[in-house]
């Protein structure tokens, strides 16, 4: 199993900036990409932003130019760098791994527990 844990979440004015962590534990034989999800009340979870172990990036409209994501894949942990917050980005934020354990072929996603941002205007 491989187990995936967030950091970094909080409460923090409009305009400013959260540094959100996830590191990747466990049997871990290779981690494809990773991502960032995040899910308001009512609302489905969206992907937030995902990056290749390669280093190429993808991220949602919203967010574009305000949040980077980066991964250390020493470390199996990937960050979530968010500037310029809105109070339309609070919510569960989700860190997800497609990977694959020591044991298995076959890769699979994994989640995290989830970490809330919330942004006071």
């Amino acid at each position: 199993q491989v187990q995936l844990v967030e950091s970094g979440g909080g409460l923090v004015q409009a305009g400013g900036s959260l540094r959100l962590s996830c590191t990747a534990s466990g049997r871990i034989g290779s981690i494809s990409t990773m991502g960032w999800y995040r899910q308001a009340p009512g609302k489905q979870r969206d992907l937030v932003a995902r990056i290749t172990s390669a280093g190429t990036t993808n991220y949602a409209d919203s967010v574009k130019g305000r949040f980077t994501i980066s991964r250390d894949n020493a470390k199996n942990t990937v960050y979530l760098q968010m500037n310029s917050l809105k109070p339309e980005d609070t919510a569960v934020y989700y860190c997800n791994a497609f990977a694959r354990t020591t044991y298995s072929l076959t890769f699979t996603n994994y989640w995290g527990q989830g970490t809330q941002v919330t942004v006071s205007s």
